[in-house]
Parts: C-alpha cells; sequence; structure tokens
C-alpha cells in the first residue's frame, strides 16, 4: 500500500493496511516480520512455546470438539460478494460501541488466567488494547488484580467480564472495584457455571487454580480475603486451597436462574450510575427474548468457543435466528471461532454489530509476549482493512446480508476435526 494514498485525508483511523507495507519492507532493513499469522502457523507456534498444561488449556475444547468444529463450518458456508469500481480511498474501520469510538468493531474477549501465557498476565494485553484503540474485556478469571489491569489498560475502553458468585457481597465487590477502576460495562457470562468436560485438562489435572496460579484478582479483594480468614484459609502457606476457594465461589456447578437478574442488573446499574450491562453466552432465540424483557443494553452470541457444550449449534449460524428476532431491540455482538478478517466481517454481515476474538490474541501472547499480541492484532487489523478496500467497502455500516452469497446450512463432519 502507497503510504501516500488519499485515503489517508478521508479517515479518522490509523491506515492498517500499512502494516503489511511495513512488513514486506523489513527486509530491506535487516529485519523480520516477527512470525507468521495464518492462524494454523500460529497454532503451531503456541504448541511449542507452552508448557503441556498452557497448550491443553488454551486449546482444549469441550467433549469431542463438534462444536468447534461447527464454528468453522458454520463461516464457510457464506461468502463474501466483493464489489468493484467503489471510491475506496474514502475508507475507515472506525466503529462505536457504548458510545466509545473505537479504531475497528474488533474487542479483546475475556480470557481468564493470562499468566498461563506469559508471566504478566492480562497486563501486556490490556496496554495493547489501549495502544490500538481496541475495547479490552477482563475476565472475573483473570490473573491480575482489576486494579492493575486498568492501570496497564490506561485510557482505553474496557468492559468487566463477570463470573457470578452466589455470594452477594462479593459480587457487588467485584462490581465496585471494576466501577472504580473505569470499567464501562459488564458482561454477564451465563454459559459457564462449571467448566465443560475437556478431556486432555481433566487427564493432566490440569487447572490452574488448583495448583496455585491465576487467583489473583480474587485474592486482591477485600471481601475474599474474608472469606479466606473465616475458612482458615492461609493463601500464603495454602496456595492450592486458597485458589480453589476462589474458583469454587465463582463457577463449579452452582447456576443462577433469569428470577436473580433483575437485582444483579439494578446492582450494576446503581453502582455504575447507569453504565451497560450486557450478557454473554446466548444461544436460543427464546433466551436472546429474555435477555430483551429483562433489561440487558446488549448480548454477546457465544458458545464460548466451543469449551462448553459438545455438539451444540455453531455460534455463527444462532447469530442468523437471534438478530432476526431481537436485533432491532438491543446491542448484538458475536464471538466463537473467529480467525480472521473475513470472518469479523461475515459476523457484521450477519448482524453483529461488534465483533470479539481470543484465541488468536492468546497465541501471540504465548509466543512473544505483548510484542505478540501486538503483531496479531495489528495484523487482524490490517486484513481488515485491505478486506475492505480490495472487497469494495468504504465504511462497516455498508457491511450487510447482501454482501454475502450463504449456503443451507448440511455439515458432514470433518474426517479429521481442526482445532482450529
Amino acid at each position: 500500500m502507497d503510504a501516500n494514498n488519499p485515503n489517508k485525508n478521508n479517515r479518522t483511523t490509523p491506515q492498517y493496511a500499512l502494516y503489511q507495507r511495513e512488513n514486506f519492507w523489513a527486509s530491506n532493513e535487516g529485519k523480520v516480520p516477527p512470525f507468521n499469522t495464518d492462524p494454523g502457523k500460529l497454532e503451531e507456534l503456541a504448541k511449542a512455546k507452552l508448557t503441556q498444561n498452557g497448550w491443553y488449556y488454551a486449546s482444549s475444547n469441550a467433549g469431542q470438539s463438534y462444536t468447534h468444529t461447527a464454528n468453522r463450518q458454520a463461516f464457510y458456508r457464506h461468502r463474501i460478494i466483493p464489489r468493484m469500481l467503489v471510491d475506496t480511498n474514502k475508507r475507515d474501520t472506525r466503529a462505536e460501541i457504548f458510545g466509545h469510538k473505537v479504531s475497528a468493531p474488533i474487542g479483546f474477549a475475556p480470557i481468564g488466567i493470562n499468566k498461563i501465557y506469559h508471566p504478566e498476565g492480562e497486563l501486556p494485553v490490556a496496554k495493547v488494547a489501549k495502544e490500538l484503540n481496541l475495547p479490552y474485556c477482563l475476565s472475573t478469571a483473570g490473573s491480575q488484580p482489576i486494579e492493575k489491569v486498568a492501570e496497564a489498560n490506561g485510557e482505553g475502553t474496557r468492559f468487566f467480564q463477570l463470573y457470578w458468585p452466589h455470594d452477594d457481597e462479593l459480587t457487588v465487590s467485584l462490581l465496585k472495584r471494576a466501577h472504580d477502576s473505569g470499567f464501562s460495562a459488564c458482561i454477564l457470562t451465563v454459559d459457564t457455571w462449571q467448566l465443560g468436560w475437556r478431556h486432555d485438562d481433566v487427564n493432566t489435572s490440569n487447572y490452574a487454580f488448583y495448583h496455585g496460579t491465576g487467583a489473583d484478582l480474587g485474592l486482591s479483594d477485600a471481601v475474599f480475603q474474608k472469606r479466606l480468614k473465616e475458612e482458615g484459609i492461609d493463601p500464603v502457606k495454602q496456595p492450592n486451597e486458597a485458589g480453589a476457594k476462589w474458583i469454587d465461589n465463582v463457577w463449579h456447578g452452582r447456576a443462577h436462574s433469569w428470577e436473580r437478574m433483575p437485582w444483579l442488573i439494578q446492582t450494576w446499574k446503581d453502582i455504575s450510575g447507569g453504565k451497560p450491562f450486557c450478557i454473554k453466552g446466548i444461544q436460543d432465540v427464546g433466551d436472546a427474548k429474555k435477555a430483551v424483557e429483562v433489561g440487558v443494553d446488549g448480548i454477546v452470541v457465544s458458545n464460548h468457543a466451543g469449551r462448553q457444550v459438545d455438539g451444540a449449534c455453531a455460534s455463527l449460524d444462532a447469530l442468523e435466528r437471534i438478530v432476526d428476532a431481537v436485533g432491532d431491540k438491543t446491542y448484538i455482538m458475536f464471538d466463537s471461532g473467529v480467525r480472521g478478517a473475513s470472518d469479523v466481517f461475515k459476523a457484521l454481515a450477519l448482524g453483529a454489530k461488534f465483533v470479539f476474538v481470543g484465541r488468536l490474541w492468546v497465541w501471540g501472547l504465548s509466543i512473544m509476549g505483548e510484542h505478540g499480541v501486538r503483531h496479531v492484532m495489528k495484523s487482524l487489523l490490517a486484513d481488515f482493512d485491505i478486506l475492505l478496500n480490495v472487497g469494495g467497502f468504504q465504511t462497516v455500516e455498508q457491511i450487510d446480508r447482501s454482501a454475502l452469497e450463504s449456503y443451507p446450512r448440511g455439515y458432514t463432519l470433518l474426517a479429521e476435526k481442526s482445532k482450529l
């Protein structure tokens, strides 16, 4: 891409396509690109870098990975229809989410225990998200205190993903900490009352919280510290027991129901002064309608990337149904199975207003820490910017179902299931 392309005069966001030029030019300056961002190559590199347990936790899916496979197949049945001779010199990747103007309709999905992938955990991820002006979502299962993540994210746009404790005092404490630390939306995950059955993790006793790693967000909470004291657990001398106590407070088999939702929504609204409340993990149209009825500000259509219910429907297929049912009544977001710019495009075309990505930046974090996250996400932004250019789209708002050629659902099991 020509650095003097007139597009630079017509946009509010950086010309991300120039990252392609930067990598093409690198060898002229005795440099090489950091690593290959093809999803398959990313996965191979991450596997080589991580410990066995780190790799298993990052890559494992529920059961036989059928839901994960369905996610990827669903993207394949939709094909983009390029449009030619459009003045894409007047092009911008800008987007808006809950009043925040961001660089693209792409965010960092909430993923827990980032210290498995890098010693600094969530901190370098939050830092890069701010640098790229993309929303960052912190998981309740995060392995750094809420306040430290906020500091790393600075003036960035950030949301707090809640795993809902059955201890109301602890719930209120977590929400207050999030609000006080500048997290401007609460996103409740509802598909993880306990972990799905993941064969490799179970076979290797691979659960970091039970082995003294990853509970920093909880251990730094005053209410949870009180609970540890009441139980006689010393987190320094008994890190395994402390970690287990923490994570057993926020999932592990005790489900919440719709009847309790008004309390949680109102609690967050009171604490935050009315900031957005969303639900993540919706796949059923009936559930989407109930979410609207209880007053959510947004829904993340997600099947946890195939990590929770094996043999479930593809999240992209659920997106179509949910958009048709409630797309004009609430803000629809999407995640699960996204591996590149074309996947982001397809989710937007099917009605999502925003798309979150997870495993891509986890692989980058595993391979090269902060630099790896930056390289992966800048590459994704460049891919998306270039896709708009060569596909004939000037803005995100122009992407709709007319941009897709879609084939009937008729999936067959792949002979060898890809982890991608």
